[in-house]
């Protein structure tokens, strides 16, 4: 992380190579059982890039659009698939969130899907994501896997017409 590059706040904090590579062996030995984030969005100016003050800037980062593509990456590289991966970003969390319809590929549920190359290898370029403020940690890294179409509910998500709803704990 280079010094006052705020873009890189979260919390909790980036941690080590040592710490990193702890929480992949929890992954791996199922102490750990999924990985989800917060999507923590903000202005430019909350992050402070023009003082570089940690202390002062927001902590958080907007990572929707590349957490798939960001947990691959590193998933791949340690020898973990794609149904690991699923498994800690879509079954685990819909399970303890008690969204019964979320989560995974049966009958009866939701058809949230998206279609991922997790081959294709692409640099991140802040001014290309969809995100309302193009501030990224993940500016100029080559990350693994792409996410070519997604589905809510069988539609297809494409950015202009809503369809999201909230959603209850346990609902049918």
């Amino acid at each position: 992380m280079p010094d006052g590059a705020t873009e890189f706040k979260c919390c909790p904090p980036i941690r080590g190579a040592g710490n990193r590579d702890a929480l992949w062996e929890g992954l791996a030995s199922g102490a750990i059982d999924c990985v989800v984030s917060d999507h923590s969005p903000c202005t430019p100016e909350l992050k402070r890039a023009d003082t570089g003050d940690f202390a002062a800037a927001w902590g958080g980062i907007a990572s929707l659009q590349l957490g798939l593509p960001v947990v691959w990456t590193q998933a791949a590289v340690r020898g973990f698939g794609l149904g690991d991966v699923v498994r800690w970003m879509a079954t685990r969390p819909a399970e303890i969130v008690g969204l019964t319809r979320k989560g995974r590929i049966a009958v009866g549920y939701d058809a949230d899907l998206v279609a991922f190359d997790p081959d294709a290898a692409f640099v991140v370029d802040a001014g290309r994501l969809r995100h309302r403020h193009a501030v990224t940690p993940y500016h100029g890294r080559a990350l693994l896997g792409k996410v070519l179409t997604t589905w809510l509910r069988g539609l297809v998500a494409d950015g202009v017409t809503p369809r999201g709803r909230l959603l209850s704990r346990g609902e049918a």
